[in-house]
């Protein structure tokens, strides 16, 4: 009976391999618990927004984030395109406000933790990200002025009680903004200069009540932290935290010969970097170079770091002062975006470009040059059955 013993112990093995006891090296198990969840650290302060943790700055925040009536024509709110259930995103190739733009929205689950915020990184804070959609003639589509008019009618006493009195708005045009028409262009220009600082300021508040709703978006724990805790202590893998032995194969090639986790490290799934992979251009969208194009709208904005808005001292603009401003690396670089979630959410890029995580991971695989610029990325030699395995993996970001 000696051959129906070793049977026996092979069928215990192979189980136990399909079981959450997978055989992996000490570097592969500080990589894994690098990536869990319980490795993201407390979320710092911003200094720049003296109330982004203001529970009432939040309170207000979360209204004028689900609010209709803070877009041109009253039919579009953030909330919009970063829909409550669908993990603050909404399943388009492009977002779709007031127009009809030419990126995907981006989730919110942890966005408070990034350096950099949009696609391309126009922007280097939670709250004058908040402020850009507002004014965009495809998304909210609004002007300054009317913003600031709309919150002392709507909200003036809870603006108030956190941020202090408003302007007097008497004389302020109801309509005109920098960044609008041409008639509105024309009415800010003809505005004192105190007067428009003082639209500037509320505009600003705005933003950063928003920041301190959007600060509050955290990921969620998913079927990877808990089998990355087991295998961090030691403990028996149960129920859904056990992996199969495609999710093992996936993770190892994850933090492996894959190597995904060069750019999709930490709790988060993302380095927060900008990096060109070569993600080919969508026909008959506008021309798009990535991060080349955005450091300078970064440092023309006037809510940026170093800008009049901002709370604190100017020690909190390290990343704005030391952005590389002009380097080959950024043409048709893109905002490494978070894996957590990712496999729930199709379609995938900047511009919604992957209709399948399949497709992603083909792309990745095969490492087709860029149309401009040089792709980071280089050829993988992975079997079908690797690929699938990735995908799998990637499937325990979302359950």
């Amino acid at each position: 009976m000696r051959w129906l013993s070793r049977f026996l112990a092979l069928m215990v093995a192979v189980v136990l391999a399909g079981c959450g006891k997978p055989d992996f090296s000490d570097a592969e198990k500080k990589t894994i618990a690098s990536l869990a969840l319980s490795a993201l650290p407390p979320l710092k302060p911003d200094t720049t927004n003296r109330f982004a943790d203001v529970p009432a700055a939040a309170a207000l925040g979360s209204t004028l984030f689900f609010d209709q009536g803070m877009s041109r024509d009253g039919t579009v709110s953030c909330s919009t395109c970063h829909k409550i259930d669908r993990q603050f995103q909404d399943d388009l190739p492009q977002a779709v406000g007031v127009g009809h733009t030419n990126r995907r929205t981006m989730p919110l689950a942890g966005v408070a933790r990034d350096p950099w915020f949009f696609w391309d990184g126009r922007r280097d804070s939670l709250w004058a990200q908040a402020l850009t959609p507002l004014e965009n003639p495809l998304e909210q589509a609004g002007n300054r002025t009317a913003y600031a008019h709309y919150i002392k009618a709507r909200f003036g006493e809870r603006y108030e009680r956190i941020f202090g009195p408003l302007p007097d708005l008497s004389t302020v045009p109801a309509n005109a903004s920098p960044l609008g028409t041409d008639a509105e262009k024309a009415a800010w220009n003809a505005m004192p200069d105190d007067e428009a600082e003082d639209v500037n300021r509320v505009f600003a508040n705005i933003g950063k009540a928003i920041a301190a709703f959007e600060r509050s978006i955290e990921p969620a724990q998913t079927r990877f932290d808990r089998f990355a805790l087991d295998l961090a202590t030691g403990a028996e893998t149960k129920g859904d935290a056990v992996f199969s032995r495609e999710e093992i194969l996936g993770l190892k090639l994850f933090i492996g010969k894959a190597n995904c986790v060069t750019c999709h490290e930490g709790p988060r799934f993302t380095d927060s970097g900008f990096h060109n992979t070569g993600v080919p251009p969508v026909a008959d969208l506008p021309p798009d170079r990535g991060r080349i194009d955005a450091v300078r709208q970064v440092d023309a904005d006037p809510f940026n770091c170093f800008g009049a808005f901002r709370d604190g001292a100017a020690a909190a603009c390290g990343e704005l002062r030391f952005m590389v401003r002009d380097a080959p690396e950024l043409v048709r670089a893109y905002k490494t975006p978070s894996l957590r979630g990712a496999a729930t959410r199709p379609p995938y890029m900047h511009a919604g470009q992957f209709s399948s995580l399949d497709e992603v991971v083909a792309h990745y695989a095969k490492a087709v040059p860029s149309v401009e610029g040089t792709s980071e990325v280089h050829p993988l030699e992975l079997s079908d059955r690797e690929r699938a395995a990735l995908v799998v993996f990637l499937k325990t970001l979302s359950e």
